[in-house]
């Protein structure tokens, strides 16, 4: 691996606190209780946390919903993307708030008590449909305890006998697509005239998700060689079977839903470059796969860190080519909340100088480190 001690240099020379947190405590390994102390407290005067901060309720939940709806018949639900409970749980998470922060300890007794859920999924008829149907889906990628789960596992949770079980389908969801040809091997085809009359995979039909993925990628208890073995296999074999774009849909009941897919489209994981953009979230799902620990088993992990150690070679800043006409629709710039569909962004005002030479090198380091683990 590259020697990356100009990157940290530049980012401990000119990264704001999150960054400076993240970089010393999980990458540097030296933060002393004092300073540790000190940059959590410029975490929590961040306009971000401070927002999630002002959205909790008594009861512990942080916003209204999950991955939910911004408007119901003409009422604004969200003032900001922050008050969904999904986004605020990924600002916890991207921000690396300790999970025995009373925040993110209150907002977990949240999601495991079923009357409060209950409550929090009133509020307008589609949430409460969702409640009801909460585990419907589990295993092909849609439903509301897919979030729930995966979201305990981001804050620091995922590892406890609650979320365990949900360990196991994610992995086997990931199994299951090792001995398929193409995706063709588990759809079906609908019969009907529908605008989007896409193929559809049954509700118990086991299939990754990104949800699927990220509570692997945030939990240890099922970390085996035999498991990582079989993620990096089925991590290569997703890619051999999927060429060009597969949309999908879940069929539960008598209506047909987007599952939360792995990739846009259940299209090909592809590296990472400088010049092209290929989705806005497509850092973020190359950082999740490193985080399983499979390291140099994955083709496309290999020649994510090739390409990032080129483009670092002058200086250890890592840039993008955010001035190509492709590169504009899906560029960083315009993240500013985390939100399904979002990269992750730790430096909160790209106006700073280099503030986004700090997120993009920050990326870099922390990718190839666990790439080096």
């Amino acid at each position: 691996m590259m020697n990356l001690s100009k990157s940290i240099d530049f980012l401990l020379e000119n990264a704001g606190a999150v960054i400076q947190y993240r970089l010393r405590k999980e990458i540097l390994c030296g933060l002393t209780a004092a300073e540790e102390e000190k940059l959590l407290g410029q975490i929590y005067q961040t306009s971000h946390f401070r927002l999630v901060q002002g959205y909790a309720k008594p009861d512990g939940y942080i916003g209204s919903g999950m991955h939910s709806w911004d408007n119901w018949r003409g009422v604004t639900l969200h003032e900001t993307p922050l008050q969904d409970g999904e986004a605020a749980a990924r600002l916890l998470s991207y921000y690396a708030v300790p999970k025995d922060h009373p925040l993110v300890k209150n907002f977990v007794a949240a999601m495991r008590d079923e009357d409060t859920l209950r409550e929090e999924f009133s509020y307008i008829p589609p949430e409460v449909h969702r409640y009801e149907t909460r585990f419907d889906g589990l295993n092909s990628g849609f439903c509301l305890m897919t979030l729930i789960f995966a979201m305990q596992a981001m804050l620091g949770y995922g590892d406890d006998e609650y979320v365990k079980p949900f360990q196991n389908t994610s992995l086997e969801a990931f199994k299951r697509i090792l001995p398929l040809s193409s995706i063709n091997d588990i759809t079906k085809t609908r019969k009907s005239k529908a605008k989007y009359n896409y193929p559809y995979i049954e509700a118990d039909t086991c299939y990754p998700c990104q949800y699927h993925l990220e509570t692997l990628a945030y939990t240890s208890a099922w970390r085996t060689p035999e498991n990582r073995k079989l993620m990096a296999d089925a991590l290569n074999h997703y890619n051999d079977i999927t060429q060009g774009v597969n949309p999908i849909h879940v069929k539960i009941g008598n209506r047909y839903y987007v599952p939360f897919p792995l990739q846009m489209e259940n299209s090909p994981i592809r590296p990472f470059r400088t010049d092209l953009i290929d989705t806005i979230t497509y850092r973020r799902l190359l950082t999740e796969i490193a985080m399983l620990g499979v390291g140099e088993s994955v083709g496309v992990l290999c020649e994510t860190a090739v390409n990032i150690e080129e483009a670092m070679s002058h200086d250890g800043i890592l840039r993008m080519r955010l001035d190509l006409p492709h590169n504009k629709r899906y560029s960083p710039k315009s993240i500013d909340y985390p939100t399904p569909y979002t990269d992750v962004r730790l430096e909160p005002d790209y106006r700073r100088k280099y503030a986004l030479e700090c997120d993009l090198t920050f990326w870099a380091v922390q990718f190839l480190h666990l790439m080096n683990i």
